[in-house]
Order: C-alpha cells, then sequence, then structure tokens
C-alpha cells in the first residue's frame, strides 16, 4: 500500500511538519461547512497554493477533523 503525501497550510497544527508536510498517522475528512463553498479553483488537473501558512483555532475551521493546535 503506497502512503500519499498529505500538503498542509496550517502551520499552528500539531502534525505540521517542513514544506507543508502533513506527519498524523490518520487523516480524517468529513463534510462540514465548507463542503458548499464556491471555490475558485480549477480542479481538472491544475495544482493549488501548498507553499502558504494559515492559522486556525478550532477543527472545524480547517476541514480537518484530524487537526490538533500546538501546545
Amino acid at each position: 500500500m503506497t502512503v500519499p503525501i498529505v500538503k498542509c497550510s496550517v502551520s499552528n497544527c500539531s502534525y505540521w511538519g517542513e514544506q507543508n508536510v502533513c506527519k498524523a498517522d490518520l487523516i480524517m475528512i468529513d463534510i462540514d461547512a465548507h463542503a458548499r463553498t464556491h471555490l475558485k479553483e480549477e480542479y481538472a488537473g491544475e495544482t493549488f497554493d501548498s507553499e502558504h501558512h494559515d492559522y486556525a483555532s478550532t477543527s472545524s475551521a480547517t476541514c480537518c477533523h484530524t487537526f490538533k493546535p500546538k501546545a
């Protein structure tokens, strides 16, 4: 089984690693408030910006239930 590389720009997460790579053993993603957001990204073969750093205070602000703030 191949382990995917997960990129994350939320730098205050306990699992955030260098070059925006998530270091969590398991990633939990679920449908939440962002599921209905109409983003301006193109999904067909486009690349997304994964080099910026954001700040989140809760997992509900990230679309990622794995998020845990750094101590």
